[in-house]
C-alpha cells in the first residue's frame, strides 16, 4: 500500500495499543475515554495536559502510561520555588578538569510528567517552551537533542484553585489535548477501594513495550491519509474560531496541525489508514478548547471557551465521508 499504513502495520499497532491501554486501566478504572486520549496524544507526537481537581488520578494516569513503556522517565514536582535551570539543566564548574560541565534537567526523559505544572512561575513554565515544540534543550548557547519518542504530561489544578498560575498562551498552545479525568462512577470507585486499599496497582506495573516499538508506531500513524475534503474541514475549524466576535484568541496554526495529527492516530487506532471528517469533529473540543479566550464580553456573560467552540463546531459544515 503506497505511502499508506498497511494492514499489517494497523495489526500490530492495534494489538500493542491495546496491552498499553489494558495496563493502565489496571491502574485507573472506568475511563476508557480518558486512556483513549492519551493513547492518541503519543501516537500522534504531542503532549497531554489533564486538567481536574485534586484527588480524581490525573497523576496516577501519567504514570501508569509511563511505566507500561520500558523507557526513560522522570517527573518534576512543579512548586513556586522550581527554577527553568531545575527542569532545562544547568552547566556546573567541573574542579578536576577545569571545564563546564552540563549536568541535564528533569526534560531529558522519553516521558516527562510535569504534576500541578500550574503551581510554579510563569519564567519556570516557560522552560518547556523550546523542548515541547522543537525537542530540544539550549543551555549557555549549545542544544542539547531529546530523545525519541519524547512526551510531556502535564497535570494542572483548575485556575480558580489556591496557588495556581494561569498557563501562558504559547504554554497552551503547545499542549495537544487537554481531557479532564472526572470523578469516577460509583461502580468504579467502589472497585478501586478493592484494589487501591492494601496496595498501590502502580507497583506491580510492568512494561508491556519499549520506547523503539512506540517510534514504529508513531511512524505508522505518520503513513495515515489525510484527503483534501478532510484538511478543508479541519481548517475551516480553525478559521471560524478567529472569526468568532466571541472569542479575543482563536485557534492558531499549530492548533490546525494537532487536529490533524491526532485524527491521524485515531484512524489508525480503529484499523482505518485514511482520516474520516468524523475524526476530526470529535476530535475539536479536547485539541482546540484549551487555546480559546472568551472576549471581555462573552466572559461577563458566562459563556466559556468551550460553549463557544460547541456552537462553532455545530455551525461548520461537516463534509461527507471518504477517502479521496
Amino acid at each position: 500500500m503506497s505511502g499508506n499504513a498497511g494492514g499489517a502495520d494497523l495489526d500490530t499497532l492495534a494489538r500493542v495499543t491495546g496491552r498499553v491501554r489494558a495496563n493502565i486501566e489496571k491502574v485507573i478504572e472506568g475511563k476508557p475515554d480518558v486512556v483513549a486520549a492519551a493513547l492518541v496524544v503519543m501516537l500522534a507526537e504531542g503532549h497531554l495536559l489533564i486538567e481536574d481537581v485534586p484527588g480524581v488520578g490525573k497523576t496516577q494516569l501519567s504514570k501508569a502510561l509511563a511505566r507500561s513503556i520500558d523507557c526513560s522517565v522522570r517527573r518534576i514536582q512543579f512548586t513556586p520555588d522550581l527554577l527553568p535551570s531545575d527542569v532545562t539543566g544547568v552547566s556546573v564548574f567541573n574542579q578536576d578538569t577545569r571545564e563546564f560541565e552540563f549536568r541535564p534537567g528533569g526534560v531529558f526523559a522519553n516521558i516527562v510528567v510535569g504534576d500541578e505544572i500550574n503551581r510554579a512561575s510563569p519564567k519556570t513554565q516557560s522552560a518547556l517552551l523550546e523542548c515541547m515544540e522543537e525537542r530540544q534543550v539550549t543551555v549557555d548557547n549549545t542544544t542539547y537533542l531529546l530523545d525519541r519518542p519524547f512526551m510531556v504530561i502535564a497535570t494542572q489544578n483548575p485556575i480558580e484553585m489556591e496557588g495556581t498560575y494561569a498557563l501562558p498562551e504559547a504554554q497552551r498552545d503547545r499542549f495537544m489535548a487537554r481531557v479532564s479525568v472526572g470523578y469516577p462512577v460509583e461502580a468504579a470507585e467502589i472497585a478501586m477501594l478493592d484494589s487501591h486499599t492494601d496496595a498501590n496497582p502502580l507497583d506491580d506495573l510492568e512494561p508491556v513495550t519499549d520506547a523503539a516499538e512506540i517510534g514504529k508506531l508513531i511512524d505508522i500513524v505518520g503513513q495515515v491519509h489525510v484527503s483534501q475534503a478532510v484538511q478543508r474541514y479541519a481548517v475551516a475549524l480553525t478559521t471560524a474560531t478567529r472569526r468568532s466576535p466571541e472569542l479575543h484568541l482563536g485557534a492558531s496554526p499549530r492548533a490546525t496541525l494537532h487536529l490533524v495529527r491526532a485524527a491521524k492516530a485515531v484512524a489508525a487506532l480503529q484499523g482505518r489508514d485514511y482520516v474520516l471528517p468524523d475524526d476530526i469533529h470529535g476530535l475539536a473540543q479536547p485539541v482546540l478548547a484549551h487555546r480559546l479566550l472568551p472576549s471581555v464580553e462573552a466572559a461577563m456573560g458566562g459563556r466559556t471557551s468551550t460553549a463557544i467552540l460547541e456552537g462553532i463546531i455545530g455551525g461548520v459544515p461537516v463534509p461527507e465521508a471518504g477517502r479521496a
